[in-house]
This record gives structure tokens, C-alpha cells and sequence, in this order.
């Protein structure tokens, strides 16, 4: 199996290839530039390394959420497009499963981005067999508290908001530091996070391919916040 692996939910934007159960290429960009710029030069570039072209690709995987909302729908339609032309089954991985797929021993591995607003993104994975433990949750890092002291040990967190969650619980006994490139997300999660999805039948159509954004994006809350003004003021007094 053919699988061609797409991150765009933050700042870097990474690209893998793997066949069967082997990594043949993998690569990652934060020079700054838009994964518009970047994303697709990186995939014409992957697949000539491996010697193959689209016609060769059986799955696409690629991060939909949660992440840059921006970030997110460039990497979506950048694979919409490469997999429309043979309908080629599609996985929207967990950008959260993804971290979590990207690192390997015993234990519990916490993949958490840095949602903003003094929250995360974040959720609980068996860092061996990589099974879920939690959903994908954005809420303030002291949330997470009854998780962190409750699950199996040795842990570790992963991702742009792993500084704080290591403010919050680096002293908590088991909890071991995380050295700073596996904080980063790369392709190999990704690939691999979307083999995962496969076996399971949890693939997709290049069509119904959508992003998880996990909360509304800052105009749809502004908007939100206006209406609910509206209603308030529009209330009559008792």
C-alpha cells in the first residue's frame, strides 16, 4: 500500500510517503512561508523521490483538525484535488493522533496544540498500542489535571502547546520531558495515524472529506456574540 501523508495544521507543513509499513520519504518546512507557497512543490518532490506518481497512491492521509482553520483547508483541498481524479479513499486524521502517532515506547502520550484564548488542544493516547483515551478536547490546561495524575506512566506530551502543559505538570511524578523535535508534528505520524484509520474502515471519499475544527472560528464567535447582544436588548424589561 501506497500512502501519501499531508500536515498542515501548523506552522510547518510536512509530507511523507509510506509503503507498506516503511517510510520511504519524509520532510518538513517552517521557513516561514505560506503552505500554499510550500505544500505542493513538497508532494511533486516526495513522489519523484519514491519513483511514483498519483496513479500509484491508495490512501491519502492527511491532518483535519483540530489546527489552523487556514492551515487546515489548504491541506484538505490540496489532497481533495490529487484524489479526485481516481476517487482515492481519503483519511482526516486527528491532528492530536497524529502527534501521538509520531513517537513510540510504554505509556501515555498527550498530543497538545496551542488553542489560544488560554486553552489547548488535547487528548490521551497508550503510547504503545496508540489507543485512544480521551477525545480530542479544547479547554484550559488545568482541565486536563485528573487525566494527567490517573493514567498510566511514564508520560509525556507532544506538540506546540507541550511547554504548557510541562509548566503546568512537569513536577508530577511520572511525567518525563519531552525532548523538543518530537514536539514538532510530522508526516510519519500522519502516514501512519491514517494506516491506522484504514484497517479500521474509517476512511472516506475524496468528497466527504471534511475538516474538524473542534470550535468556531473567531468571526463565527464574533458573530455569535453580536446576536446574542441583539437578543438581550431586545428583551423586554419584566
Amino acid at each position: 500500500m501506497n500512502i501519501l501523508a499531508l500536515d498542515t495544521a501548523g506552522k510547518t507543513a510536512a509530507v511523507a510517503v509510506m509503503q507498506d509499513d516503511i517510510l520511504r520519504y519524509e520532510t518538513m518546512s517552517n521557513t516561514g512561508l505560506t503552505h500554499s507557497e510550500t505544500l505542493l512543490p513538497m508532494v511533486d518532490t516526495a513522489l519523484h523521490a519514491c519513483n511514483l506518481t498519483t496513479d500509484q497512491i491508495d490512501l491519502y492521509a492527511v491532518t483535519n483538525g483540530p489546527g489552523s482553520f487556514t492551515g487546515l483547508r489548504i491541506g484538505l483541498a490540496a489532497v481533495k484535488g490529487l484524489a479526485f481524479a481516481n476517487n482515492t479513499p481519503c483519511a482526516g486524521v486527528s491532528t492530536l493522533a497524529a502527534l501521538a502517532w509520531g513517537v513510540a515506547g510504554a505509556g501515555t502520550v498527550i498530543g497538545a496544540l496551542d488553542a489560544r484564548r488560554g486553552q489547548v488542544y488535547w487528548a490521551g493516547f497508550d503510547l504503545e498500542s496508540h489507543e485512544r483515551l480521551t477525545q480530542d478536547a479544547a479547554e484550559p490546561v488545568q482541565n486536563m489535571e485528573n487525566f494527567v495524575n490517573s493514567c498510566k506512566k511514564p508520560l509525556i506530551f507532544v506538540g506546540d502547546g507541550a511547554a504548557l502543559c510541562y509548566n503546568k505538570y512537569g513536577s508530577v511524578p511520572g511525567v518525563l520531558a519531552c525532548p523538543q523535535p518530537l514536539r514538532v508534528l510530522r508526516g510519519a505520524g500522519t502516514a501512519l495515524a491514517g494506516k491506522a484509520l484504514w484497517e479500521s474502515g474509517g476512511c472516506v471519499s475524496p468528497a466527504a472529506l471534511l475538516p474538524d475544527y473542534h470550535r468556531l472560528s473567531q468571526a463565527e464567535r464574533e458573530r455569535a456574540e453580536r446576536e446574542a447582544a441583539k437578543n438581550v436588548e431586545s428583551t423586554p424589561a419584566l
